[in-house]
């Protein structure tokens, strides 16, 4: 078997999908160290502030910016995937069919 073509508007929503997923994560550990830095930073109720608010921002904008690239990423990538397989045949693939488990009574 070989893989011809990929849609690419299926693989940008998976790929959106799975970089939202990173995306929370990176929010995540830059939320906690961007929190860590601004309680020890000092007195100041400015310094306080702004490391709350960005790293609280941070778990809202990383996962939506993340997501995006993603999407515009997986597009592009599919469709120069498919425009290089027409041109050299693509991906080879060996498949083996799954078992075919019988019907439950």
């Amino acid at each position: 078997m070989v893989l011809r073509r990929i849609g690419p508007f299926s693989c940008a929503k998976v790929s959106a999908v799975l970089y939202l997923i990173i995306g929370l994560i990176v929010g995540a550990i830059f939320s906690l160290i961007s929190l860590m830095v601004s309680s020890i930073g000092g007195d100041s109720e400015i310094s306080g502030m702004m490391g709350m608010l960005f790293g609280v921002g941070s778990i809202i904008f990383f996962p939506i910016i993340y997501a995006i690239a993603g999407f515009i990423g997986g597009l592009i990538m599919a469709a120069l995937y498919n425009l290089v397989a027409g041109m050299v045949g693509g991906i080879e693939l060996d498949l083996e069919p799954s078992p075919q488990k019988p019907p439950q009574p």
